[in-house]
């Protein structure tokens, strides 16, 4: 990772506003609804992860809408206003939280990796490579 630096994410009714703590370099996760048919989607789960004492909400919490489903390991929040998802808690890191990189404040990311992940196929992607647990450590 490179070296942590603080990050602000806003979206865009500006209801919602947090302090992230990550490197310059973001490695970001794509969860495709299907690996082999990836470029037919639009729609993906884009996101960094981070330890959960890297993130502070420090304005909004009014404004936030949890959704859970399947096995409600995962806590989807949403803005209630717009719907906008700026970060969750991840089934695969419990212990820590996505951030949505579109809802960073713009001039502090220099690069951007991407890592494909299957979140159709949840459990056989992380038995093939478990290395996103990690992230959140």
């Amino acid at each position: 990772r490179s070296q942590a630096h603080a990050h602000t994410c806003t979206q865009h009714t500006h209801k919602l506003r947090s302090r992230v703590t990550y490197g310059i370099a973001l490695l970001l996760y794509c969860h495709l609804p299907s690996m082999q048919l990836q470029y037919l989607y639009e729609e993906t789960n884009k996101h960094f992860i981070i330890p959960e004492k890297n993130f502070k909400l420090l304005k909004g919490e009014e404004s936030i809408t949890t959704y859970t489903f399947n096995t409600h390991y995962a806590k989807h929040t949403f803005c209630s206003i717009c719907g906008v998802q700026s970060f969750y808690t991840p089934r695969s890191n419990p212990d820590g939280r996505g951030i949505a990189p579109h809802c960073l404040d713009p001039g502090t990311v220099t690069s951007i990796k991407v890592t494909n992940f299957d979140g159709q196929n949840w459990e056989q992607s992380m038995s093939m490579d478990s290395s996103i647990t990690l992230r959140s450590k």
